[in-house]
């Protein structure tokens, strides 16, 4: 992220509101714009996971505290709490919602998601649970539970197949599995929180 301010136009911090330290709120720090073009800073950290029109309301209190007249315009100068989403300093505070209560809804997996889709698309952000797979803790952990779950093991039986003594040196390529699924477009996946979250493709 380009800037992270943390103090207002009279020098005091500017306070972040309490969230759950387990799982941080997704916060965007609004600034007026009037103010950062005369080199102040004037803005507020808000809590992202509302209504838009709840978010436009916070927006607007903020740019009716600045001294700058005809204060109207603003812009996203920092944020905590998107994961691996990078939001743009003009998003749509509708956007922006909607990413923040799935998010508050679902996890970390939402912003995982909405970080591989794209914030352009709100009817496919909203497509989330059919497609979130689980979280793993790597591609090949995943290939591994898709076989178990499909009925066969990752060494799985070859008896009547094949001679008892050639069984011990067949094993299903389950690392080859796991790589062709990824780049057969099978699934879709983001690094975090010690794994990866698996998502079906679009």
């Amino acid at each position: 992220m380009e800037k992270t301010p943390s103090e207002q136009n009279d020098g005091g911090k500017q306070e972040r509101p309490e969230h759950d330290q387990d799982r941080p709120a997704p916060l965007v720090y609004v600034a007026s714009l009037s103010d950062y073009n005369d080199g102040r800073l004037h803005g507020a950290w808000v809590k992202a996971a509302q209504e838009p029109d709840e978010l436009r309301e916070e927006v607007t209190r903020m740019l009716a505290g600045s001294t700058m007249p005809g204060a109207e315009e603003f812009a996203i100068h920092d944020y905590e709490g998107f994961g691996p989403l990078r939001l743009g300093e003009y998003e749509s505070l509708e956007t922006v919602a909607l990413i923040a209560r799935g998010i508050a809804e679902h996890g970390p997996a939402f912003a995982h998601w909405a970080a591989l889709v794209g914030t352009s698309e709100p009817d496919v952000l909203n497509e989330f649970e059919d497609h979130y797979e689980g979280h793993a803790e790597s591609v090949e952990a995943y290939a591994e539970q898709l076989l178990e779950d499909m009925g066969f093991g990752s060494d799985f039986d070859l008896a009547g197949r094949l001679p008892a003594s050639l069984q011990p040196y067949v094993r299903f390529d389950v690392e080859g599995f796991a790589r062709d699924l990824e780049l057969s477009g099978d699934i879709m996946t983001s690094e975090g929180d010690g794994g990866i979250y698996v998502f079906r493709p679009l």
